[in-house]
This record gives C-alpha cells, sequence and structure tokens, in this order.
C-alpha cells in the first residue's frame, strides 16, 4: 500500500458533548464562527458574523443553544475559543460578561501541520482550532497554552511602560539624526538634549569655517521642536508611573516598594516588573521563568541531547528588561550572592561565555525578585538603597 493512501473515514468525534463549542476566526470585515453542538452528529457547522457586530454574535449562540435544545431537550451552556490579535481582549470579557466560557489562546502554540506546503483557509482554521478546545476541554496535555486576559485597568496601567518606551526611541531617532546631518558638516560634540541646544545651534560653525547652512538650521530647529514635544510627553508618562507607585497611592502594592527599595532598581525597572510580571500569580520559579521567556529549550531524540538556547517565548518586554538589570545588577551589588556566582562562573570557563551567563543571572535574578515581591524573601547579600 502506498505510504501517501488517505486511511479509512474515522468519526471525527466519538465523545458525548456537555456543552456547545465554538471557535471565533476574526477578522475586520467578517467573524467565522465554527460550532460542534450536542445531538448535531459529527459535523461542524459553520456561519459567517460581520466584523465588530457583538448582537449578531450573541444572536447566533442564542440559536445554536436554541437548536441543540430541541434537539435533545437540555439547555447546554457555550464555550468559546478565538487566538491572541489584533482583536485584543475586549470579545472576549464581552462573552465573559454575558455568562459565556471563553478562552484565548496562543496561536503559535498550536499544533499544524509540517509539510513545506499546507492548506491554510479560515474554515480550517476554524476547525483546527475547535478541535484544540475539544482536546484542551478533556484535559489532554501540551495541546495548547491558554493566555491568561488581564483585566482592563491591569491592561490600561501597563499603557504608562509601553508608551515611555516608545517615546524614548523615538528621542534616540531624532537625536541621532540631528548629529548625523551635523557629523556631514564636520562638526562633532554637539549633545541636542542638552538645555542650551538652540543657542549651541546658533554658535555652530562647519568643519571648513563656514557658518551653518540656513537650511540645514532650520531643518535641525524643526528637529529640536520635535524633540522638545517628545521631552515634554515622557515627564508627564513618568509623572503617571510615579503616581501609580507612590506610597500613597492605593493601586501600588507593598511588593512594588520592596522592589524599588533595592540599590540598582530605579522606578521605571519597579514599574515593568510589576506591570508586566507580578501583578499575576505564578505557582513556581519555572512559570516565572518561562513567562519572560528565559526558559531553556531542550532538544532531545534518542542518543542525541542538547540545549537549544532560550525559548523566548514570553513577554520580550520583560525579558529584554530583565538583561539589561542583570548588568546593572553586578554594578550596583556586587558583592550578592548573585553577583558572586555570576563572576565564579565566567572565571572558571577562563573569562567567556559571557553572554550566556548574563542571560542565566537574569533568569535567577527574576526568580529571586519574585520571592521578594510575593514571598518577601530577601535576596542575599543584596544591599538597600539609602534611606
Amino acid at each position: 500500500m502506498c505510504a501517501f493512501a488517505p486511511a479509512s473515514a474515522q468519526p471525527a468525534l466519538q465523545v458525548n458533548l456537555a456543552a456547545i463549542f465554538v471557535s471565533l476566526e476574526l477578522s475586520r470585515s467578517a467573524w467565522l464562527v465554527t460550532s460542534l453542538s450536542p445531538g448535531g452528529g459529527e459535523k461542524m457547522s459553520k456561519h459567517s458574523v460581520r466584523g465588530g457586530d457583538v448582537v449578531g454574535l450573541l444572536d447566533q449562540f442564542a440559536k445554536l443553544r436554541t437548536t441543540a435544545e430541541a434537539r435533545t431537550g437540555k439547555v447546554f451552556p457555550i464555550i468559546v475559543i478565538q487566538e491572541a490579535g489584533l482583536d485584543g481582549f475586549w470579545i472576549h470579557r464581552v462573552l465573559e460578561r454575558e455568562g459565556i466560557e471563553s478562552h484565548v489562546v496562543d496561536a503559535a502554540s498550536i499544533l499544524t501541520s509540517r509539510r513545506r506546503r499546507r492548506a491554510k483557509t479560515d474554515r480550517i482554521d476554524g476547525e483546527a482550532l475547535l478541535r484544540t478546545l475539544l482536546a484542551y476541554k478533556r484535559g489532554e496535555p501540551r495541546v495548547c497554552s491558554m493566555v491568561r486576559a488581564p483585566s482592563a485597568e491591569e491592561e490600561d496601567r501597563r499603557r504608562l511602560c509601553r508608551e515611555r518606551k516608545t517615546l524614548v526611541a523615538e528621542q534616540v531617532e531624532h537625536v541621532s539624526r540631528i548629529k548625523g546631518m551635523l557629523f556631514a558638516q564636520g562638526i562633532h560634540g554637539y549633545e541636542p538634549l542638552h538645555r542650551d541646544r538652540r543657542q549651541q545651534l546658533k554658535e555652530l560653525t562647519t568643519g571648513d569655517g563656514r557658518p551653518l547652512p540656513a537650511h540645514l538650521e532650520a531643518q535641525i530647529g524643526r528637529e529640536l521642536d520635535r524633540l522638545e514635544l517628545l521631552l515634554q510627553q515622557i515627564k508627564a508618562v513618568e509623572a503617571e508611573r510615579d503616581d501609580l507607585l507612590a506610597p500613597v497611592s492605593s493601586a501600588a502594592p507593598a511588593p512594588v516598594a520592596a522592589l524599588a527599595k533595592l540599590k540598582g532598581i530605579g522606578p521605571e525597572f519597579a514599574a515593568v516588573l510589576w506591570l508586566e510580571c507580578f501583578f499575576r500569580s505564578f505557582d513556581n520559579r519555572r512559570q516565572v521563568a518561562a513567562y519572560a521567556g528565559l526558559a531553556p529549550t531542550p532538544w532531545q531524540s534518542g542518543s542525541v541531547q542538547h540545549e537549544q538556547g532560550l525559548s523566548k517565548t514570553g513577554n520580550p518586554r520583560l525579558r529584554t528588561m530583565m538583561v539589561q538589570l542583570a548588568w546593572l545588577w553586578l554594578r550596583n551589588q556586587p558583592t550578592s550572592e548573585l553577583s558572586l556566582w555570576f563572576r565564579e562562573r565566567v572565571a572558571r570557563a577562563g573569562g567567556r561565555g559571557k553572554k550566556r551567563a548574563i542571560v542565566a543571572l537574569a533568569r535567577k535574578l527574576l526568580v529571586a525578585l519574585w520571592k521578594l515581591a510575593s514571598h518577601g524573601v530577601i535576596i542575599k547579600g543584596a544591599v538597600m538603597k539609602a534611606a
């Protein structure tokens, strides 16, 4: 028999459904609703709802429930799954508010065909998403990774740190652009972030002794206008962040104050740790490292066994910040147990492997900070800020 011959047809499902299972394929123009209801045999039904029409979606759910009740004489709950994407979590919140069990899944965690060319349509994806939900509700391990949807307040709070990061990146672009234009004229040492930047601009001369060209000076002036606006916005965002982290604020928990007291951790690091990570609850250190994408990825098959490096499946903002914080930790906490471990490991390797060791330090430091914030465990050898 040919190895690629299709197998005999098998029933799609051989279980007694206790609920109406629904998957949503979301797009701007239309939402594809794929459902599997009790009493409907093995067939998955598909319906289309106009994109953004929540009332139409709820009406479709009501029709599914009415049809299942007419077939079986029972009323069944509805369980919905959707992929995390551009639509965010507002649909998930609407469904939960209506008493519907809703799940948001990480799309990258769903198993797919490994063929080089595989068929992909909204109908196929909707069916695959529905089968994933069924396997997840049956309790099958490692079927997918469900996303923990933050509350509306949690989602809104973490905009502060993310907006500041965006503004700082734009600030760096403007500063680099100004310095690049001046460098092309033989001018060095001009700092656009200094307070007397406009006075310095008037006094600049080119490398060959000419005054600054008029059009170039006007262009740099407009760049400085945008830069000064960015500086004002960064100050406003930082003021909102500081108010959120202030001890008198009811929104800032005690663990945040404990993090900010450590030498080397400023208000921005403390805010990112809280808003991006420690607002969640974790059961163990492995979950903390996995959430930051700092967990290792093993590869084992037969006698072959090696590590593939970091998983990088977690929060990229948290992971980047933890690597930066690890370098600062070595400078500001040289006598801590973690810093001594890093130096001993690097010395054992003859001074090589600092990049790998710093990532390992970032993982250990994140776990130690989580223990401090959640259980009050003091980091050995850590120095607190002076009062």
